[in-house]
C-alpha cells in the first residue's frame, strides 16, 4: 500500500478514534461520576485523558512503516 494511502486511512482512523473516545469518555463520566467528589472526575479524565495515546500510538507506527519494495 502506497504511503500516502497509508497515512490518509490513519488520519480518518485516528479522527474517528478520538471522536468515539471522547463520546465514550463524557457519557461514561455522565452515567457514573454524576454525584461524585472533584477529585474523582479529575482522576477519570486525567487517567482518560491519556488512555486514548495507547491505539493511537499503533495506528500512528502503522502509518509510518516503510513500503514494501518488490524485488524482482
Amino acid at each position: 500500500m502506497p504511503l500516502r494511502l497509508r497515512k490518509l486511512i490513519g488520519m480518518f482512523l485516528l479522527v474517528g478514534l478520538v471522536t468515539i473516545y471522547c463520546v465514550v469518555t463524557v457519557t461514561v463520566a455522565e452515567f457514573r461520576l454524576a454525584q461524585s467528589p472533584w477529585w474523582v472526575h479529575l482522576t477519570f479524565f486525567g487517567i482518560g485523558g491519556i488512555l486514548w495515546v495507547v491505539p493511537a500510538m499503533f495506528i500512528i507506527k502503522w502509518m509510518e512503516r516503510p513500503v514494501k519494495k518488490d524485488t524482482d
